[in-house]
């Protein structure tokens, strides 16, 4: 468990540096209309840094050593994951709302053991709502493949 605490606290404070290097960039100050910028990220990544050392510090302190997880506890860790890294890997080539269709359908069928037509009316209506939301509503543009293109967006 110390192991897993440090490698965290030492990747979460990598990110914090990273960010308090670009708020620099950007300013900490305060403008003339307000904080600049980097003013809110920087305090942030200060913290984020400052809860780091604290975790680090508990992690040197505690005798444990115990490990970070047992194997049986890696199935259920690994049924998360794939299916995860799936959708992502999935949202490149056919689109943010295809891949959430067939993450949150097979998420539903595999994992919750819903019925079919709840999975299938589920994980079309999910993806058709948050379409018609960001795209229409919002007018923010999202990842698509070719369905949609197809479709003619």
């Amino acid at each position: 468990m110390r192991a897993a605490d440090l490698t965290t606290a030492v990747v979460l404070m990598a990110g914090g540096a990273l960010v308090i290097w670009d708020s620099l960039r950007l300013g900490i100050g305060w403008g003339t209309d307000g904080p600049r910028s980097g003013f809110f990220p920087f305090w942030l990544a200060v913290i984020l840094i400052g809860c780091c050392l604290g975790i680090m510090a508990q992690a040197l302190i505690r005798a444990s050593r115990k490990p970070f997880m047992e194997r049986a506890a890696l199935r259920p860790v690994l049924k998360m994951l794939l299916p995860s890294a799936g959708f992502v890997l999935a949202t490149q080539f056919v689109g943010l709302y295809v891949a959430t269709a067939l993450y949150m359908g097979l998420y539903m069928r595999w994992i919750g053991r819903y019925s079919w037509l709840v999975t299938v009316a589920v994980s079309v209506a999910f993806p058709v709502v948050t379409f018609l939301v960001f795209e229409k509503w919002f007018l923010v543009p999202m990842p698509k493949g070719p369905f949609e293109t197809w479709l003619g967006y």
